[in-house]
């Protein structure tokens, strides 16, 4: 949480997010899963710290380890193995459901 200030001197509270670069690790679709959901990694991790399964995994992708491995479900798989997503799929004043931890 931090605040800005607007051109006529008001304070704005806002929450800084980071978000992203993150890659599609995986896509799963009803004919293979059953439902439709994006596997998304973020975040950085040495090859040490990652089992040989998910090493073939991270190779699948084309990408390198990753810290976090997350599932969302989707409608519809836009999104393909190996894709970056970054910040720039949200617009300024959007708002977004934020989860956080200490």
């Amino acid at each position: 949480m931090t605040s800005i200030f607007s051109e006529d001197g008001k304070n704005i509270p806002c929450t800084v997010i980071e978000a992203g670069p993150c890659v599609v690790t995986q896509v799963k679709t009803v004919e293979t899963d059953g439902y439709n959901a994006v596997q998304i990694g973020y975040g950085e991790t040495k090859e040490k710290h990652s089992n040989k399964a998910l090493m073939g995994h991270y190779k699948k992708a084309k990408t390198t380890p990753k810290r976090t491995l997350m599932e969302f479900r989707v409608d519809s798989t836009e999104l393909n193995l190996g894709d970056e997503i970054t910040v720039d799929i949200f617009e300024e004043g959007e708002f977004v459901d934020v989860d956080g931890k200490l």
